[in-house]
């Protein structure tokens, strides 16, 4: 198990809970999503949220636009794009 500490802090956005940012990574090893440690902006809530439910704020200066809506059901955490094919 690996913990890094993210110096400066990144703006993401956790499905279903909000933009915030990750001050640090959980790696429990290869059969294992990363855990993305997020402070999250409108509650204050620290969530782990693991790899497949977080995405990266836009940023016009990067060319990075936001990501498109994502499919959300009770317990599934793949994060498959609305109308888009399925990533495996």
């Amino acid at each position: 198990m690996a913990f890094q500490q993210l110096d400066p802090p990144l703006p993401v956005h956790v499905l279903d809970k909000g933009a915030g940012y990750a001050f640090a990574v959980i790696d429990y090893g290869q059969e294992h999503n990363l855990i993305w440690v997020t402070a999250i902006n409108d509650t204050g809530e620290i969530w782990c949220a693991p790899n497949p439910r977080v995405r990266m704020q836009a940023n016009w200066t990067m060319g990075r636009k936001r990501p498109p809506a994502v499919a959300t059901t009770a317990g599934e955490c793949s994060g498959q794009p609305l109308n888009g094919p399925a990533v495996s």
